[in-house]
């Protein structure tokens, strides 16, 4: 069988099972696609990301921890690792409190087992911020990462 046909026709039963998943209500793109917070990512300061999020006034916390590098040899990429205890958590957001974008990351969540691990960049030596809510309340940690080679356009 002639390749391109074959790959034409595997693409195309592919597309019909989706379709058919689709219309059966198996599917529900709606629930796939991210809610976008078009104002905390576009936030350029940590207070307005917080505000944007709603974690102005969250409490500090010993029930978060923030695993990363003290010295990150190069700031674009930078593992990050947010560990809690706390019950009912709903989100988590990241900050990069020095980057031009402050707001790294903002997870929705349900059944969390506790370990949210990620990479982000770093333009300089700044606190990496978690912002926890659980509960209804939110709560905050930050860690101090010394970028050495700088990732947001250094």
């Amino acid at each position: 069988m002639n390749r391109h046909r074959r790959t034409f026709l595997q693409g195309a039963t592919s597309a019909g099972l989706v379709a058919t998943a689709i219309a059966a209500g198996l599917l529900k793109p709606g629930q796939v696609l991210a809610d976008w917070n078009a104002a905390g990512f576009g936030a350029t300061k940590t207070a307005d990301a917080l505000a944007a999020i709603g974690g102005s006034g969250a409490a500090e916390s010993k029930d978060i921890t923030i695993k990363a590098p003290d010295i990150a040899e190069n700031g674009a990429v930078v593992p990050v690792e947010v560990v809690t205890t706390l019950p009912n958590v709903e989100s988590i957001a990241i900050l990069g409190e020095k980057n031009a974008n402050p707001l790294i990351a903002q997870y929705m969540l349900t059944d969390f087992d506790g370990t949210l691990a990620t990479r982000m960049r770093m333009g300089q030596t700044a606190n990496v911020r978690a912002v926890v809510k659980a509960g209804g309340k939110v709560y905050t940690a930050a860690k101090e990462v010394k970028v050495t080679v700088g990732g947001c356009g250094g």
